[in-house]
Order: structure tokens, then sequence, then C-alpha cells
């Protein structure tokens, strides 16, 4: 049996992540995608919230699980049992980055591998950065994320708009 992991923060997902989750899963038995805990970085949606939305948008992909973790991306991998790790490329820079990220994920657990997919041109230039900054300013996110996500991001970054406000109180 064949699992292959996805690791990214997803904050939010994307129709680029989708898209990538659906072929890979197309791909393995298993696949596991697997939402970061990163305490250096204050996303928008909480863990819990994320791992939530990926299983709302991907519940018709039977051999998807959710989950998350932290730490490293390539123990997390050997912890499920996984022979690769999936990763999205959507740009040349991309790759620079991904590579050498791969490289030291075979160096650190040779057993695991990473399975590259290129992006869809039609979500080459969508990010959750993106789609979060178009959001804050009231732009129209609807070909960005999930139609069933849409409401949700726009009342998060009024939510997160709000709590600023007061904080500031501007």
């Amino acid at each position: 049996m064949a699992t292959a992991v996805y690791p990214g923060s997803f904050d939010p997902v994307t129709k680029g992540h989708l898209d990538i989750i659906e072929r890979a899963a197309s791909l393995v038995d298993e696949l596991v995608v697997a939402v970061l805990k990163n305490n250096a970085k204050t996303p928008l949606f909480s863990e819990e919230e994320r791992v939530k939305m990926i299983k709302d948008v991907t519940g018709h992909i039977p051999n998807v699980r959710v989950e998350s973790f932290s730490g490293l991306s390539v123990e997390f991998a050997k912890q499920c049992g996984a022979k690769f790790i999936v990763r999205g490329l959507r740009a040349v820079t991309d790759f620079e980055y991904e590579l050498q990220m791969a490289q030291t994920n075979r160096s650190l657990c040779p057993e695991v591998d990473t399975l590259f997919f290129a992006t869809d041109l039609n979500y080459a230039y969508i990010s959750s950065t993106i789609t979060k900054e178009i959001g804050s300013y009231g732009g129209d996110i609807s070909g960005f994320v999930p139609e069933q996500l849409v409401d949700q991001v726009y009342e998060k970054i009024a939510s997160r708009q709000r709590n600023e406000s007061r904080q500031t109180g501007k």
C-alpha cells in the first residue's frame, strides 16, 4: 500500500491545493493531507478550522485523510508509513526551494521520496497569501478557493480586521 503525505499550512486551502490533492490521491492508496502547526506564524484560521475546511472540500475523495502535525514533514511522513511527500510547483522559484527541501528530506530519511506536481495553469498564480490579501480588500476570491469556503474566508478576514481595529482603537 502506497501512502503519500501532502504537507502545508493551507491557510486557507485553495483551488490549487485541491487540484494537487485530487491528482495525488489518484496515484496512491492513501493521501494524508498534513496541516502544519507553525508557532512562528499567525495563521488566519486555527489548525482545527483548516483541518475541517480540508475535510469539507475533500469529502468526495475516499482515500484522503486529513491530520495536523508539527515538526519536520519528513518525520511526519515516516510516522505515517508514507513513501512519498507531495509538493506542488507553481514557478521556477518554487522549484529551487522545493528541490533543496526534497534533497534535505532525502538525506534525513532516504526511504521517503518527493513527488512534484506542476500546478495546473488555471491555478498557477494562486496562493493562500494572495487569496487573503485580495479578500482583505473585498476583492473577488471565488476563483481562488472552493465555493463552499468563500463566505467563510471573507467572514474570518472581517473578524480579524474588526479585532485589529479594536486593538488599535481605529
